[in-house]
């Protein structure tokens, strides 16, 4: 059929709150300019982000229910561990409360002041919890992951040639090699199978482990089985395997691909390895067999990583977001090409031309979205990206504002709005103001800087 539906009921709903422009501006002028301080009950469509806003299914809350809350050894750590088991066959699986405490826990481990960690991309939470450590992030993705407007299959991949060159280079400072699966940074761009098996093989001949930020594993599967040779007949969990065997671990935020509002893992084959993380995961989140999660969180986890691979689902999910960009590109917006797994990238530096990147025409575009339909949106530039350990500024690569889906929760209706605010200030673009920062942290700014308008 022509018309891609969204394959479940809807049982249960929330209301939105109506607001205002008059409100919203008030709002947002109080909030520093910064949507992440906004007041989620003032937001009417809430693309902030996918992490943690999924819609879980009945299974799921049924799961909740059984969750056993024991402080160790409880059945829901086990049928955690063996649902991860099932699709990521990795030695030792160790719970998290979240993404970025898994990859708290690894880079504590591995990484130290001067060291080296390539990857495609790595994206916030990677790049702060690397830098944090005093080593550097650096990303390499291939020539056309920099280019908006270039349809590429995998534009998310790593360039193999430059990370060959680096570990010759810099080998003695570099103590893994990363790839995040999909490239979110990017624009939500998938990574080939012949891509990551590639970078492994890269890494082990030089004697460095191979790890994978997994967060939207499925979401870059379903792109493996529609567009690399030869996989198009393979069920997604075969091809889910194999991504994950040819690595010696991975960092992973439940808050994306496994539906569920909290929780994470780091997943590890090497023992020594896993037994300082252990050891590390007691004094900073909780028992190795509950890692900061409740029992009823970790059969949510396992139940969302079956219904996760479900091509139905995954099917409705990337159209949802071809949809949007589809819509955005014939209204003269541009996009991102391919549309990303997760989200729909407009990019904002060739968007609004008159506006420098170092007064981020990202930044200026969320406000310009918020304002007109009260639509919440994520910078993904040179705010995110521009500001570097030593303390001075450049430009990021691109200007991009993410459109995040939250997975299961709106619908073609909420979509079609989506593109009609974007419309508007389209109509009124050339009228936007560039921003500045008056207030930031020293790492991790776009959570937290505050912005007025030039």
């Amino acid at each position: 059929m022509k018309t891609i539906i969204e394959p479940f009921r809807i049982k249960s709903v929330e209301p939105i709150r109506m607001t205002t422009r008059a409100e919203r501006e008030g709002l947002l002028k109080a909030a520093g300019y910064n949507l992440f301080k906004l007041h989620s009950d003032d937001v009417i469509i809430d693309l902030l982000t996918d992490s943690g806003t999924s819609a879980m299914s009945a299974a799921q809350w049924g799961a909740v229910m059984t969750g056993d809350e024991s402080y160790a050894g409880a059945p829901s750590f086990y049928r955690f561990e063996a649902a991860v088991k099932d699709l990521m066959d990795f030695a030792h699986i160790i719970p998290a409360h979240q993404g970025r405490a898994a990859e708290h826990l690894l880079f504590t481990l591995i990484a130290k002041t001067g060291d080296l960690i390539p990857s495609n991309t790595h994206f916030d939470t990677t790049r702060g919890n690397i830098e944090a450590m005093g080593a550097e992030a650096l990303d390499l993705p291939i020539a056309e992951g920099r280019v908006p407007s270039l349809d590429h299959p995998f534009k998310g991949n790593m360039d193999l040639a430059a990370l060959e060159r680096v570990l010759k280079a810099e080998g003695h400072r570099i103590p893994a090699v990363m790839m995040t699966i999909t490239n979110n940074a990017g624009g939500g761009q998938p990574v080939s199978l012949a891509n990551i098996r590639g970078a492994a093989a890269l890494a082990r001949a030089h004697g460095k482990p191979f790890y994978i930020d997994g967060c939207r594993f499925a979401e870059n599967t379903w792109f493996i089985k529609l567009r690399e040779e030869g996989q198009t007949d393979r069920p997604i969990k075969d091809i889910v395997r194999d991504c994950f065997a040819v690595a010696d671990g991975m960092t992973m935020s439940a808050k994306k691909d496994a539906f569920a509002n909290i929780g994470g893992w780091l997943a590890l084959n090497d023992d020594a390895l896993a037994e300082r993380a252990r050891t590390l995961l007691i004094q900073t989140e909780g028992f190795p067999t509950y890692g900061g999660l409740a029992g009823r969180d970790l059969d949510a986890i396992a139940q969302g990583l079956k219904e996760i691979i479900n091509e139905d689902y995954l099917l409705y999910r990337v159209r949802s977001n071809s949809y949007i960009a589809e819509r955005l590109d014939a209204m003269g917006i541009p996009v991102v090409k391919p549309a990303g797994g997760h989200a729909v990238f407009i990019d904002a530096r060739s968007f609004l031309p008159h506006i420098p990147p170092l007064e981020y025409p990202g930044q200026a575009l969320t406000c310009a979205m918020y304002e007109a339909g009260g639509i919440r949106a994520c910078e993904i530039g040179t705010v995110m990206f521009g500001r570097k350990p030593d303390g001075t500024e450049a430009p990021a690569a691109m200007d991009l504002v993410r459109l995040a889906m939250p997975r299961r929760v709106y619908t073609q209706s909420h979509a079609d709005y989506v593109v009609e605010v974007l419309e508007e200030v389209a109509a009124a673009k050339d009228t936007l103001r560039g921003m500045s920062i008056v207030k930031e942290p020293p790492m991790m700014r776009h959570f937290t800087a505050a912005f007025e308008r030039f």
